[in-house]
């Protein structure tokens, strides 16, 4: 994996932070520590367009004909089923 140098500015109150989390040992290092900041950022990203693309197809698949009831049923089931 290429990496690439970047400099940055924190602020004196981001900086102790930062030192904190490595001092408690959930990192080894500062590049670490902005790197998981990235990482867990981009999976949230993820997620969020996942979520929108969902949406988009829920609201393009119009008004449903199955009563509350069905639907609720349905999901039961299905919830049941990923439990088992």
């Amino acid at each position: 994996m290429t990496t690439i140098r970047k400099t940055i500015t924190l602020s004196d109150k981001q900086d102790a932070w930062i030192k904190a989390q490595i001092a408690r040992g959930a990192f080894t290092n500062d590049s670490e520590y902005i790197r998981d900041l990235v990482r867990r950022d981009q999976e949230a990203q993820d997620k969020l367009a996942n979520l929108r693309e969902a949406i988009a197809e829920g609201l393009a698949s119009g008004v449903s004909a199955r009563s509350l009831d069905d639907i609720w049923a349905e999901g039961e089931e299905r919830a049941s089923a990923t439990d088992a």
